[in-house]
């Protein structure tokens, strides 16, 4: 009974730590889903701010040139960033949007540098565009919004820097722990499977040694059985040889003196011994036959 209760609790045992190891594994997956969730986001702030970055750079590398040179195909950049540095704006806005307000602002305080640079240098090129290239040159050397610009947005990616940096600490923390709770299980459902084994071994011993000694106790039960049976058989045998013996002399000493009756009740006793015995012989697999030629007594009349 204990062996057998020992056996349930192990095997339950056994299930929860599979069950315990899968739950580590799937929080495992989901916390993986989340921080690679997180890591794509900040991924993506991070390609918009750079996207902005290239805007702004554009934008002051086709002025200057066009400064430069008088050379309208030097504003070809400059045009083209134009076109889509308002985009990359809204862009950059709805990926903040779940941000703190510190980043919010620093996207704000960039936009509207940005902005206000535009039209610093559409004045500048109208300026060259006019043949003030002194005054022109003179109008960029006095704006630093692009130089403020870049320094907020430099702010704002080294934040996303810093919080990629975190989730891939988190990342790694998550790993180890995962990694420390799964070998904790996985060596602790060794043990106990070890345990289990020998706990069954040793329980097929037991029953073999139990299946052992109720084979002995019935081979002496029925050692007991076979004397028991052949001493009633031989007791059976000799009352049934004294009823066909008494009746064989009765009717042979007084078979003459008896009427009709008593001759048909002495047949029916000596019938009654001959099945008895017959019974005898087929109960405890007599093969000798109990139907030996017996002289054959007639009544007489």
């Amino acid at each position: 009974m204990i062996r057998k209760t020992a056996l349930q609790i192990g095997a339950v045992a056994s299930f929860g730590l599979i069950v315990w190891s899968g739950y580590v594994v799937v929080s495992h997956v989901k916390q993986m889903q989340k921080i690679a969730a997180l890591t794509l986001q900040s991924s993506v702030i991070q390609a918009e701010i750079s996207s902005v970055e290239k805007d702004l750079t554009d934008m002051e590398a086709g002025q200057r040139g066009y400064l430069l040179t008088n050379n309208p195909s030097y504003l070809q950049p400059y045009t083209e960033a134009t076109s889509r540095i308002a985009a990359d704006f809204a862009n950059l806005r709805a990926s903040l949007a779940n941000r703190g307000d510190h980043e919010r602002s620093l996207a704000s305080q960039v936009e509207s540098l940005a902005n206000s640079n535009q039209l610093e240098m559409e004045r500048s090129i109208r300026l060259r565009q006019q043949g003030y290239r002194r005054r022109a040159f003179k109008l960029v050397d006095s704006n630093e919004g692009m130089s403020n610009a870049r320094k907020h947005l430099s702010s704002l990616s080294f934040t996303e820097s810093s919080r990629i940096a975190n989730i891939e600490t988190d990342r790694n923390a998550g790993l180890r722990q995962v990694l420390k709770e799964t070998i904790i299980a996985n060596l602790a459902l060794l043990a106990l499977v070890a345990c289990l084994f020998v706990l069954v071994r040793y329980h097929g011993r037991v029953l073999e040694q139990e299946a052992a000694q109720s084979v002995q106790q019935l081979a002496s039960q029925d050692s007991q059985l076979a004397r028991f049976m052949s001493v009633l058989s031989s007791e059976a045998r000799s009352k049934t040889s004294a009823i066909e013996a008494n009746i064989r002399l009765l009717l042979q000493e007084y078979g003459g003196f008896l009427p009709r009756h008593a001759h048909k009740c002495a047949e029916q006793i000596r019938e009654a011994s001959a099945q008895l015995e017959q019974l005898r012989q087929d109960l405890v697999g007599d093969s000798c036959s109990s139907n030996d030629e017996k002289p054959t007594y007639q009544a007489v009349a």
